[in-house]
């Protein structure tokens, strides 16, 4: 029995041995981690293997308390007919990563919100040159913040977590490449700042690059020099080289060295030949033509295309409408080879751009300003074909925007909106809503103005830019006729901004290449590089750099950036000689702010019990009253379309932080009749007491007698301020002439100073005994012959 006991757990062992080693096998985890360390000394953690193992690559990054998942899913083939690169990029925060509710009656996350639409950019600018040309299959790139610590900057690292997660996928691309953000601090460049450091620094740019070439740049800065700049690009792409190095590693580990098989464009290679000898030599001749006008360039160079269809279809009469049709379609992808190559050559061999100007050339410039009637300030800026309209409202505290991000909760005062209307290009499709490359050339925008308007500036400011026209540089044009719109709405800004976009044109294994100012939009869609420098007369304030070839040395960076210079400096003469300097007051309609700083302890008296006080100032002068605590003062800004009105609103609130002072006549109201005097209240919360021998140099028996009511205003002069009680005793006589003849009552004699008394020696109480035992019920009066008040009464 024992024996079939021990044989029978021997087996369960065994087999239990078995379904575990299964068991195990099966929900193995393959987790690879790399580590990361930055120049202080933090560490940035990749792991991959744990999380949405389902996704095509998945990467959960670590740094801190900071962690974001990225992961990337991609479709197995192509949509038939797509000619691009179907790239999408989300980035989201999650408010539960902080340990916040999210805001809204829904009280959860809802559409991505003007920062997260810009990380998402940033990512995006960064990867999608970096896809294979023939490569047109749906790419989807998450990237979520599930953990924050409120100092690690989530944005900076979102690049890295995407790039990491197509190192671990099998989908092509010819990475890696990571995002770092350098801010200048006391003069040392900082790799990654945390939100505290970030905000002494002068400059702050993010830097995206491969481990050979940089590819996005993105910044703003206090009117820095080119050098610094420069300075900056580097020291970030000496950090993304490491970065780059582990994501290496990364994909040596998992083992996703290799690529999957994708399906290539279809080609007709003697079709592509056809197109190229029937048509290079015409379009090249059309790019040197210098023809200023896009429509008549867009429609020569369609003209050409669709006579070599003509005579292709004239010639192939065998084909069907469907052969046709595929054939049309791969004539309008060889065409624009031809066409692009064409633009480039003429470029590069004779230095002639598509509108006859030179390589350093600027389109002619015309401006204006208070163009608009209604609006607080207005210009319009032209540049070539590139238009742009810009309004400013001025506006109160009422009017600040409230950001509430997950990481960044404040008010914002300066605001600027970029719109793109659909017509400015000439296109016939519906407007839609703000679009995510609306959003971005808006915020970069509004960076490069934010820094020149005084930071003490009381108002409100919202600049709105519509593009009229577009052929290049319309977010460069919104700098420009920002900067006038705000010096004609009266903002004192520091200095003028101008701003200005270069290009490139170089081909790969070739030396000769040619940066260009001003950019076209065709040269910027044809061309190597999108590069956006704004600045001032001392520096530069922002910057936005794209490139889409490989091996951009510094050398061309720095020819680029000094290119850049000369001609915002240009334009920046076209922009002084239309307004030199701000106007000297606002607008006649625009509201009217005055500020005023009142001690801290003051600010509940100005806004009473439940707002009571202010509410009630506001509806009594018509002004608007704000009021906030900076740095230890009350901040009170008070706003109207008159300055009547605004005094009316200061008077009130500096009679509320008014201390009496004895001596002071003051405006009063009385609150109260009594028979003794009357209650004013001559400051706001101050009242006092009126009495009826202060009110007039004649003797009143009643104060009805005085004619005082309840509500009237009256003239009154502090005499006393109690140093015990701290009650106010107020007069009005003393306001008055003395009527002729008046005699003053003589005064009272004081009381005998009884000092005298107080030694006198007292006898000792005797002890009353039983007299002072309970001597029953007497009744009131027994005293004196148990005489009672109605005797006294009779008596009288």
């Amino acid at each position: 029995m024992l024996d079939k006991l021990s044989n029978f757990a021997a087996i369960f062992i065994t087999l239990s041995g078995i379904f575990l080693r299964h068991f195990f096998n099966h929900f193995k985890m393959n987790i690879v981690t790399k580590e990361i360390q930055l120049p202080d000394g933090r560490t940035i953690k990749l792991e991959t293997g744990k999380l949405a193992k389902q996704a095509d690559g998945a990467v959960m990054l670590t740094c801190g308390k900071t962690m974001l998942l990225a992961t990337v899913c991609a479709a197995k083939d192509a949509v038939p007919g797509t000619d691009f690169m179907p790239l999408q990029v989300e980035y989201r925060e999650k408010y539960a990563s902080i340990g916040r509710f999210p805001g809204g009656f829904t009280k959860r996350e809802g559409r991505p919100s003007d920062y997260e639409i810009l990380v998402c950019r940033l990512v995006d600018r960064a990867l999608r040159p970096l896809f294979p040309d023939n490569y047109h299959a749906e790419v989807f790139v998450n990237i979520i913040l599930f953990s924050a610590d409120g100092e690690d900057m989530p944005d900076a690292l979102a690049g890295l977590a995407a790039s990491a997660a197509l190192a671990v996928s099998d989908i092509p691309f010819q990475g890696p490449i990571s995002e770092v953000r350098v801010a200048r601090i006391d003069g040392e460049y900082v790799i990654n700042p945390t939100f505290k450091q970030l905000e002494e620094a002068d400059m702050d740019i993010i830097v995206a690059a491969t481990y050979d070439n940089i590819m996005m740049v993105e910044g703003e800065m206090k009117e820095v020099t080119e050098a610094d700049l420069l300075d900056a690009m580097k020291a970030a792409h000496k950090e993304i080289k490491k970065h780059c190095k582990i994501q290496m590693e990364l994909t040596e580990e998992v083992g996703k060295t290799v690529k999957r098989e994708y399906c290539h464009e279809v080609n007709d290679e003697e079709l592509r030949q056809a197109v190229r000898d029937a048509c290079y030599q015409k379009a090249y001749e059309l790019a040197a033509e210098g023809n200023t006008d896009k429509l008549l360039r867009v429609a020569g160079f369609e003209a050409l295309r669709d006579e070599f269809k003509e005579a292709y279809h004239a010639s192939n009469t065998n084909l069907t409408e469907d052969e046709l049709a595929e054939k049309d379609a791969l004539i309008d992808r060889y065409y624009h080879d031809v066409e692009r190559d064409a633009v480039r050559r003429c470029v590069l061999d004779e230095g002639k751009r598509l509108d006859g100007r030179k390589t350093t050339d600027i389109r002619p410039i015309w401006c204006e300003v208070d163009y608009l009637p209604g609006p607080h300030g207005s210009s319009l800026f032209t540049r070539g074909e590139t238009q742009a309209l810009c309004t400013v409202t001025l506006g109160t505290k009422d009017d600040e925007k409230m950001v509430d991000d997950v990481l960044d909760q404040h008010d914002e005062r300066f605001l600027l909106h970029y719109n793109f209307p659909p017509f400015s290009t000439g296109e016939a499709k519906p407007q839609r809503g703000t679009g995510r490359r609306e959003i971005g050339h808006g915020h970069l925008a509004w960076r490069a103005l934010k820094d020149q308007i005084p930071a003490d500036y009381p108002y409100c400011i919202r600049i709105v830019s519509d593009i009229l026209e577009s052929n290049g540089s319309s977010s460069m044009a919104t700098v420009c006729a920002g900067t006038l719109a705000l010096m004609d709405a009266g903002v004192n800004i520091a200095n003028p901004v101008s701003g200005i976009a270069m290009g490139l044109i170089k081909n790969p294994g070739e030396e000769k290449y040619a940066v260009l100012s001003d950019i076209l939009g065709d040269e910027d869609h044809l061309g190597d590089m999108d590069f956006k420098t704004t600045g001032t007369k001392n520096g530069l304030t922002a910057t936005q750099m794209d490139i889409k070839c490989d091996g951009l040395s510094y050398e061309i960076l720095e020819k680029a950036l000094a290119q850049a210079k000369a001609g915002r400096e240009h334009i920046l003469g076209k922009i002084t000689d239309c307004m030199a300097e701000p106007r000297a007051d606002l607008k006649p309609h625009a509201p009217r702010i005055e500020m005023l700083t009142i001690p801290k302890e003051f600010i509940g008296a100005v806004i009473g019990p439940g707002g009571k006080i202010i509410q009630g100032m506001q509806e009594e002068t018509g002004a608007s009253i704000n009021i906030e605590e900076i740095d230890g003062v009350g901040r009170i800004e008070v706003a109207a379309s008159n300055y009547a009105n605004i005094e009316a609103a200061l008077a009130k609130i500096r009679a509320i932080v008014a201390i009496p002072k004895v001596g002071e006549t003051y405006l009063s109201k009385v609150r109260s009749v009594m028979p003794y005097g009357v209650f004013v209240e001559f400051l706001p919360g101050k009242d006092g007491l009126l009495h009826i021998s202060e009110i007039d140099w004649k003797r009143y028996e009643t104060i009805e007698d005085t004619g005082i009511n309840e509500g009237d205003n009256i003239q009154v002069k502090l005499i006393e301020i109690d140093s015990k009680t701290g009650k106010f005793k107020l007069s009005r006589r003393v306001l008055l002439d003395k009527p002729e003849g008046y005699e003053e009552r003589p005064m009272r004699q004081p009381r005998q100073d009884r000092s005298e008394y107080q030694d006198r020696p007292r006898q000792p109480r005797q002890d009353r005994g039983e007299q002072h035992q309970d001597r029953g019920f007497r009744p009131f009066g027994h005293r004196k012959g148990n005489r009672n008040f109605d005797d006294r009464n009779n008596d009288q």
